[in-house]
C-alpha cells in the first residue's frame, strides 16, 4: 500500500543491524523540527479554521514566516 520505510538508526546492541540512509535521516530531521516550529503557532496547533483551505493557506503563511526568520 504504501512504501514507508524506517529512517531512524537502529541500537548498538541489536544483532541484526539496519543500514541507515544519511540524507533520508537528515530530511526526515528537517522535517520533524519544521513540525516543531510551525506547532508553537497557536492557530495551526489547534486549527480554528473550519475550511481546509483557510487552514491549508495559513500553514502556507507560517511556512513563509519562518522561512524569512
Amino acid at each position: 500500500m504504501y512504501s514507508i520505510q524506517a529512517v531512524i538508526p537502529s541500537k548498538e546492541n541489536r544483532l541484526e543491524q539496519r543500514t541507515l540512509h544519511k540524507h533520508l535521516y537528515a530530511s526526515r530531521n528537517l522535517l520533524e523540527r519544521f513540525f516543531c516550529r510551525i506547532k508553537q503557532f497557536r492557530r495551526v496547533a489547534t486549527r480554528y479554521d473550519k475550511l481546509s483551505e483557510r487552514f491549508a493557506s495559513f500553514v502556507a503563511l507560517t511556512a513563509a514566516f519562518i522561512w524569512l526568520f
